[in-house]
């Protein structure tokens, strides 16, 4: 049996054994509320059943708000200055076909209403997991967003007039990544790196392509890196780190290290996940989704994080991951949390660990975990790695998650 199967037959014994949640409360409908100003702790968690990237606080738990983003939803693009969110998003005339637009919406950060649209061509990647599908670039200016077609080319949008500036093609690379003010990193088929200038008017001024930093065909990286500063840190299906600085007109590489020691590898340790890396800037920690498993796992959920300091290329600390179905379920049925019930779900149903994290920015960060196999977010210390609690009915099948506020 399934994961998900597992859970539902045993949603269903204890539901029958009179453990059912308490009486359902309706919420008062039409109420318009207005956020307080942005914390470190609001979490963006995108669902693709749900179309929506619904916003919580990692801290209280609550609810906060959600932008409806149709097909394919991704992690929103905040303004650096804080006057507003973006979204790349498509719809279809008729629903799920017809004529398609794809958009740029704009949304108002204290309400989460859209004000603004910017048509761009109808194009944009459409991607489960959607990391690099889009990126703000430095000062706010210009976002450029991925197209797919199959061609790869990348769509650039004045945020300021919210204008279209123009498509720019690229190919044999694709994704997207901010490199400053007014450049776009891709990544390349042949193992190297492509980065575009724009000028003042979002055209492009220039390109760049790298030497080749790793082989697509014997290791290829995973496409979902972290950030520190002007540098992404990549990880490769057998788990070594490349490290891209993109400050200088060119892309300098450092040299590769590897995320296990030989013991490690060994024993079957290896790196993966939907969204398997996290960063927090201020102390340089990389986090890692690492599970025990064989070749071509590089999506396999993670059963810990691994805490490594990226400037001495070494593991510092390792947090197990606590049962997210069963919290999960205990919570759906109204069990507390703690309790005999909740302990005797986390215990029974398999524990699929996490495939996404993010870490907060701030001094005191959060790790955030989350399984597309439930519902809930799992909330450590990022310093000590200690569990501090579970968010719960974050939606149906969680997409990216992102903390973008510091």
């Amino acid at each position: 049996m399934t994961t998900r199967a597992i859970a539902a037959a045993l949603a269903a014994l204890l539901s029958a054994a009179g453990m059912a949640r308490a009486d359902f409360v309706p919420e008062v409908v039409g109420q318009v509320a207005t956020l307080p100003e942005p914390r470190p702790h609001w979490v963006f968690v995108s669902d693709l059943l749900l179309r929506r990237a619904a916003l919580f606080d990692a801290d209280s738990g609550e609810f906060l708000g959600m932008l409806s983003s149709n097909v394919g939803p991704i992690a929103p693009l905040v303004d650096p200055a804080g006057g507003a969110i973006y979204l790349p998003e498509t719809y279809y005339s008729r629903g799920s076909r017809g004529t398609r637009t794809d958009l740029l919406t704009v949304y108002d950060p204290k309400t989460l209403a859209p004000t603004g649209e910017v048509v761009i061509p109808p194009k944009r990647a459409d991607v489960v997991h959607g990391a690099g599908m889009a990126a703000l670039l430095g000062d706010g200016r210009f976002a450029a967003v991925f197209n797919l077609t199959p061609a790869t080319s990348v769509s650039v949008i004045d945020t300021r007039e919210r204008r279209f500036a123009g498509e720019i093609e690229a190919a044999g690379c694709g994704l997207v990544y901010a490199a400053g003010d007014r450049r776009v990193a891709m990544l390349c088929a042949d193992g190297t790196l492509l980065l575009i200038t724009l000028d003042e008017r979002g055209a492009e001024a220039g390109r760049v392509r790298s030497e080749v930093f790793f082989d697509p065909e014997k290791d290829p990286l995973i496409e979902k890196p972290a950030r520190r500063g002007s540098s992404l840190f990549f990880v490769s299906f057998e788990g070594f780190v490349h490290e891209v600085d993109l400050a200088g007109e060119s892309p300098r590489f450092a040299a590769p290290w590897s995320l296990f020691n030989a013991g490690e590898r060994e024993a079957g340790w290896r790196f993966g996940g939907v969204q398997p890396l996290a960063l927090h800037e201020a102390t340089g920690r990389l986090y890692a989704l690492v599970h025990q498993g064989g070749p071509d796992e590089h999506k396999e959920p993670g059963t810990e994080v691994a805490i490594y300091d990226v400037a001495r290329r070494e593991r510092v600390h390792t947090v197990s991951i606590g049962n997210l179905v069963g919290a999960f379920l205990a919570a759906r049925m109204g069990l507390e949390a703690g309790g005999v019930g909740a302990w005797l779900l986390e215990t029974l149903v398999p524990n699929p660990g996490a495939d996404r994290i993010e870490v907060t920015q701030d001094a005191e960060p959060r790790l955030i975990l989350v399984s597309q196999e439930a519902g809930t977010l799992g909330v450590h210390d990022a310093i000590s790695g200690k569990f501090l609690r579970n968010v719960d009915d974050v939606g149906f099948f969680p997409g990216m998650i992102s903390a973008p506020w510091r």
